[in-house]
């Protein structure tokens, strides 16, 4: 799909394992089925309530728009035509701040902050090429039956 930079399915493992810091914001920790990629989000947990065992959805895309074509990222409630988040429950938007990796590993981690909530996704270099510095993406989760 054009503008999706990542998706998979994820598993969560554990939420703040360090204790919780805020009363709404929870950090949860996951792993990916497919890529077997590590992510740590902070998740708004008032409005998106997670639990341990929960499986979800996540892509992670440069637009909204269906056919791929760049966004302003402004959000137009006049704007009526389908796109990615009608499919999604939670929906953020960020800016890529950081990307880490060294030459002796193929393993790379690259950070988003979504307005103060963070995200760090760790996994091999081939998964996360898609990802620049300083880029603006959606971050889109559905919760899934199993």
């Amino acid at each position: 799909m054009a503008g999706v930079l990542f998706e998979d399915i994820f598993d969560v493992k554990d939420i703040d394992p360090d204790g919780k810091k805020f009363d709404r914001v929870s950090r949860i920790f996951c792993e990916s089925e497919s890529f077997k990629m590590d992510l740590i989000l902070d998740i708004n947990m008032e409005i998106y309530p997670m639990d341990l065992g929960d499986k979800f959805r996540m892509v992670i895309a440069t637009t909204l728009k269906e056919d791929g074509s760049p966004d302003d990222g402004d959000w137009n409630p006049q704007d009526t035509g389908p796109n990615r988040s009608d499919s999604f429950e939670y929906v953020m938007y960020g800016k890529v701040y950081r990307i880490e990796g060294d030459d002796d590993s193929p393993r790379v981690a690259a950070f988003v902050s979504y307005g103060g909530l963070l995200m760090r996704l760790t996994g091999d270099a081939n998964n996360l090429h898609g990802f620049e510095l300083d880029d603006h993406v959606y971050l889109l989760i559905k919760k899934l039956a199993f």
